[in-house]
C-alpha cells in the first residue's frame, strides 16, 4: 500500500497539515502484523522530519533491520526538513491521501486530523503494549480516552548558553527570575554580546517566549481555560505580551533575526553555535542543530529552565515543549502499527537515545541517556511539576498558527500585546 486514501478531502481538511509547525513485549523486529500476513506484500510509505544526522541513519537502519525480519514488507521513507514536510502534507491531503505513518507531535492538530478520517484509531492495535510508554509521553496522543499516534521522543524547551560569553559579560550563575534575566541581557549588551539568537523568519520559536511567559503569569489554568473558553483576552495574557515587549525593546536579538531561519548555516542555531549570541531558547535537540550547521560549543553549552516570574501565578517549575510521534494513515495495513512497536521496543528507544538528540519514553531505559546534554535536560523533566505542549500543537490548527504569527509580530513591534491577544482569540473563536 503506497498512501492511505479517505476520499477527497476538503480544502478546510487538508490545512489541517499546515500547523504542524515504548518497550514492546518484543526485543526482535517482530509482532502481530507482519505474521498474519508472512506472503503478502506489503509496502508501508513513512514519513518523517529527522532528515539530518545524527537520527536520518538510525531511522533508516531500523526500517532495514524490521524489512530484514519481515521480507515481505517494503518501507519506503521520505525524510523532509521540518516545514517542507508541512507543505508536502498540505498538498497530500488535498489530494486525498495521506502517508502509512507519519510525524506528528499530538495535541489539537492530531484531533482534527482524528475527526477528518485521516489519522487511524490505534487504541485497540497497540492495547498489548502501550503501557510501557510513559503516559507523560503518550498523553499528547491519547484524544478522548482513545490512542491516535505513538511517541518516540519527548523533551523540554530552556535556555540554552553559552558560559564562556556569561563570565566574559561577568555574569556569575544563571537567572532563575525574569528581572534576573533582563539583568543579565544587560549585561551581555553592555560587554558587546549578542544576548539572543532567534529564528524570527521561522516563527515558531518566537512563540516559546510568548508561552512560557503566559505560563508563569498566568498558569496551566489559564492556558487551558483559554482552550475552553475560546479568549485570551485577559490580564496574564496581555502581562505575557508586556513582557516580551520588554524583552525585545532592548534590541536582544541577532542583526538579521527577522529574516533568520533555525537549522541553515545562517540561522539561529548556527548563530548560537559560533558563538554570535549568548543563549537561544530551545528544546533538548539544540546542541546537534548548533554543530550541524555550525560548531559543537563543548563544554561551553550550558542550559538553564525558563525562569520564573515575580509575582507569577504559574510555578517555575512547570515545563513547556512536546516531543514527537507518529500517526497512522487511516487505510494503513497492519504492519504500520507493528512497525511502530518495533521501533519503541527497549532495544530499539537504546538506539535512538543513543544518539543524544532522543529521550527515552519507554520505561526502563532510563539510563540510556548519557549525553551530558541530555542529561541537563532530563534532569530538568526530571523536576517538573506540570508540563505544557507546544501552543502550536496544542490548539486547533488555526489558533496555533494564530500565536505564532502574532507573536512574531510584537517581537518585530509590529503588534501590541492587546492585539496580540484579540487577534487569537478572534480565530479561536471562528473555529
Amino acid at each position: 500500500m503506497s498512501f492511505s486514501r479517505r476520499g477527497v478531502l476538503s480544502v478546510a481538511a487538508a490545512a489541517l497539515f499546515l500547523a504542524g509547525c515504548g518497550s514492546s513485549g518484543s526485543e526482535t523486529p517482530q509482532g502481530g502484523g507482519g505474521s498474519g500476513a508472512a506472503q503478502e506484500k506489503v509496502t508501508i510509505e513513512w514519513w518523517h522530519i529527522q532528515n539530518i544526522e545524527p537520527m536520518k541513519p538510525v531511522w533508516d537502519q531500523l526500517a532495514k533491520d524490521y524489512m530484514a525480519a519481515h521480507p515481505n514488507v517494503t518501507i519506503n521513507i521520505t525524510a523532509l526538513e521540518n516545514e517542507a514536510f508541512k507543505a508536502k502534507m498540505t498538498t497530500v491531503a488535498q489530494s486525498g491521501e495521506s502517508p502509512d505513518i507519519y510525524q506528528t507531535w499530538g495535541g489539537g492538530v492530531l484531533k482534527q486530523q482524528a475527526d477528518a478520517g485521516i489519522a487511524k484509531d490505534i487504541t485497540a492495535d497497540v492495547a498489548s503494549w502501550i503501557d510501557t510508554i510513559t503516559p507523560a509521553a503518550s498523553a499528547a496522543y491519547k484524544l478522548d480516552g482513545k490512542v491516535y499516534g505513538i511517541p518516540y521522543d519527548i523533551g523540554m524547551v530552556g535556555f540554552w548558553y553559552n558560559k564562556a560569553l556569561f563570565a566574559k559579560a561577568g555574569i556569575e550563575g544563571t537567572p532563575a527570575t525574569w528581572g534576573e534575566f533582563i539583568d543579565d541581557v544587560k549585561k551581555l549588551k553592555a560587554a558587546g554580546i549578542t544576548p539572543l539568537s532567534l529564528a524570527g523568519k521561522a516563527k515558531w520559536p518566537g512563540h516559546y517566549y510568548w508561552a512560557y511567559l503566559a505560563m508563569r503569569i498566568g498558569g496551566l489554568p489559564a492556558l487551558k481555560e483559554a482552550s475552553v473558553s475560546k479568549s485570551f483576552e485577559n490580564p496574564d495574557f496581555i502581562a505575557a505580551g508586556q513582557k516580551l515587549k520588554e524583552l525585545s525593546d532592548l534590541q536582544p536579538f541577532q542583526k538579521g533575526f527577522l529574516g533568520a531561519p533555525y537549522d541553515t548555516p545562517e540561522g539561529q542555531a548556527a548563530t548560537m553555535g559560533n558563538a554570535k549570541a549568548a543563549m537561544e531558547l530551545m528544546g533538548q535537540w539544540a546542541p546537534n542543530v548548533q554543530r550541524d550547521t555550525s560548531k559543537d560549543l563543548g563544554d561551553d553549552l550550558g542550559f538553564f529552565p525558563f525562569p520564573s516570574v515575580e509575582g507569577g501565578k504559574g510555578a517555575g517549575t512547570d515545563a513547556f515543549g512536546g516531543g514527537g510521534g507518529f500517526a497512522v494513515g487511516g487505510d494503513a495495513p497492519p504492519e504500520a502499527v507493528d512497525f511502530l512497536k518495533f521501533i519503541t521496543s527497549a532495544d530499539s528507544v537504546r538506539k535512538t537515545v543513543g544518539t543524544g538528540v532522543i529521550l527515552p519514553v519507554v520505561k526502563g531505559v532510563e539510563d540510556a541517556v548519557t549525553d551530558p546534554r541530555g542529561k541537563m535536560v532530563a534532569d530538568s523533566l526530571a523536576q517538573a511539576t506540570d508540563f505544557q505542549l507546544y501552543l502550536d500543537q496544542a490548539y486547533p490548527p488555526a489558533v496555533g498558527a494564530q500565536v505564532n504569527d502574532s507573536v512574531a509580530e510584537l517581537i518585530a513591534g509590529t503588534k501590541s500585546p492587546e492585539e496580540v491577544v484579540k487577534a487569537i482569540t478572534e480565530v479561536a473563536q471562528s473555529e
